[in-house]
């Protein structure tokens, strides 16, 4: 009888990450004007349908739209800041 171990393909070594410094800053790019964005529509579309339940148009529309945009540009910069 053989005593030997059945011999396994090795498995490939894993590669290294690149320098996620660039990639980083890359996703921050890419992520900022979607976080803008969706503050503003969240907000408008919040207020538009308070506006529809009462009949209050388009004053809550335009108020939660604005502080959507406040809170989108408020989050941009602390992420900004937070990356930087």
């Amino acid at each position: 009888m053989d005593t030997e171990e059945p011999t396994t393909p090795s498995s490939p070594t894993p590669r290294k990450r690149p320098d996620s410094g660039a990639s980083s800053q890359y996703a921050t790019a890419l992520e900022l004007p979607i976080v803008l964005v969706a503050a503003v529509v969240v907000g408008g579309l919040f207020g538009y349908l308070l506006d529809r339940w009462l009949h209050t148009k388009p004053f809550l529309t335009l108020i939660l739209g604005g502080v959507g945009f406040y809170a989108g540009v408020r989050d941009v910069l602390r992420r900004v800041t937070r990356s930087g």
